[in-house]
């Protein structure tokens, strides 16, 4: 046990936070049970194992004797994912638990999922360490890449043309460990794992036509991603699944499989400090929050660590930042959800090849509209640059003033060409309101000819989305009347 490790085990008892090990609350059913105690920790570090094995015939033999089935409707198994995790040395406090919430796809109620996070069966109060992962169960693109590089021999110009060649790695990582079935280590992580997503890569043509512009195109770019990933896929000798088409012209299994796999990657995976990409299991089960209250860290070793922030209530999720909550467009495109807390949203004006100096005045992740109509200072900044490249000096004196802090001179330019500023952010919310009113108008149509939420179980999430722009830009508009008024 690394003195990292020994710390956490050692805080565990002195914070009342009982240490649940592999000795200790192990009752998986009979048959599941049997199966795990085949499965010895080690096989997870040692690499010579699992390139000697045959992967056709034990990939063959796995998807025939043991397929995780992952269909969308398919249910999870995550009654059993905690003792598998505590049978392969996951440490967990004694106050952890899976809160499991059925959910309905819209008004399908054939389409019922499961949200499932970690909570807390009791006060916590902060710096309480929670969880505790050994490195060899932590899946990384450099340690994927290490054990299936060879697999791409041939293909290896195409894998790192990928912007995201770690993350292809872990891929195959994903789509291996599904094909060995229980001969994984991962096998009952897997298949406590989601197989309904409303990310982009999920969506269809008809979900990316009910959005507006600016997030059509962040979910069409994770779609993208997705098709080449598969097509770079199509080069490797590496599946034992056909690449056939489903009945009906329906989603054939190989299309349906790569998607999983691609979806477990980018909604679970986290970069990690060296800007390697990780998936750590169970770590990937704390839900997204604004307001954190733990801290994920790494020892030299590459164990990891969850420690509480703040007092944490029983019951409460434990939650971390996904990515950035002003932004919610971009959290529904990659993760399939809608973060309704944010206080506001990315302004959506988007600029064609953006400069250096756009994005040191704040260009895009600070242009915000908030829910009560105010508007970031960066918005009023970066449209006024852009306005003023009709007179380069002027727009360099402007720029030359952000840069040293100099409000009083920037406040003059604000002064002197308000009313083109002004007209420039009231064009551009006039135009997200009246595209998202057709959009509307669209949707009813939709809807009353029969594409309702049935047929499309995710438009009730896009609709949510499409009308939580719409208030915020609502807003900004009154706002924007306001001072005219």
């Amino acid at each position: 046990m690394t003195s990292a490790a020994a710390l956490f085990s050692s805080l565990l008892l002195t914070t009342g936070g009982a240490l649940i090990t592999s000795s200790s609350a192990f009752h998986l059913p009979t048959t599941a049970a049997t199966i795990l105690r085949r499965r010895s920790p080690a096989i997870l570090s040692s690499s010579n194992q699992r390139q000697q094995r045959s992967s056709s015939s034990s990939s063959s033999f796995a998807l025939q004797q043991y397929p995780i089935d992952i269909s969308e409707n398919a249910p999870r198994d995550t009654l059993t994912v905690t003792d598998w995790a505590i049978n392969y040395g996951i440490q967990l406090s004694d106050t952890f638990q899976l809160s499991t919430t059925a959910q309905q796809q819209g008004d399908n109620t054939a389409m019922m999922t499961e949200d499932v996070c970690i909570t807390t069966n009791q006060n916590i109060p902060p710096e309480t360490p929670f969880l505790s992962i050994p490195s060899n169960l932590i899946l990384t693109g450099f340690k994927s890449r290490q054990e299936l590089g060879h697999e791409t021999y041939g293909a290896e110009h195409q894998v790192l043309s990928l912007s995201d060649h770690q993350t292809f790695y872990l891929f195959l990582k994903i789509l291996r460990e599904y094909e060995l079935g229980t001969q994984s280590p991962w096998y009952y992580w897997l298949n406590s794992l989601p197989r309904y997503y409303s990310n982009g890569a999920s969506m269809t043509d008809f979900c990316f036509g009910c959005l507006p512009p600016y997030a059509a195109g962040l979910a069409l770019a994770e779609k993208t991603r997705y098709k080449q990933f598969v097509e770079v896929l199509d080069k490797i000798s590496f599946l034992s699944l056909e690449k056939n088409e489903g009945d009906n012209g329906s989603s054939s299994h190989y299309e349906e499989v790569t998607k999983w796999a691609f979806n477990v990657v980018f909604t679970r995976c986290m970069e990690l400090p060296g800007g390697d990409c990780c998936i750590v299991p169970m770590v990937d089960y704390l839900n997204h929050g604004s307001d954190a209250n733990v801290d994920i860290t790494y020892d030299d070793e590459g164990n990891c660590y969850v420690y509480s922030t703040r007092d944490v209530m029983a019951g409460e999720p434990l939650v971390f930042p996904y990515g950035d909550s002003s932004n919610p467009s971009n959290l529904m495109a990659r993760y399939g959800f809608l973060d309704e807390s944010s206080p506001g949203t990315f302004c959506k004006y988007v600029i064609e090849n953006p400069t250096f100096e756009m994005f040191n005045l704040g260009y895009p992740n600070s242009m915000l509209f908030y829910n009560d109509g105010s508007i970031s200072n960066e918005v009023w900044d970066v449209l006024l640059y852009e306005l003023l490249k009709v007179s380069p000096q002027e727009q360099q004196y402007f720029y030359q003033a952000h840069i040293a802090g100099d409000e009083g001179t920037k406040a003059s330019y604000h002064d002197q060409y308000f009313a083109e500023t002004f007209q420039s952010i009231q064009s551009h919310v006039n135009y997200i309101l009246n595209e998202l009113d057709e959009l509307g108008m669209g949707l009813e149509t939709q809807i009353a000819q029969g594409q309702d939420a049935k047929r499309h179980p995710r438009l009730p999430l896009i609709m949510r989305h499409n009308e939580f722009v719409k208030f915020t830009f609502d807003s900004v508009r009154q706002n924007l009347d306001n001072m005219i008024a």
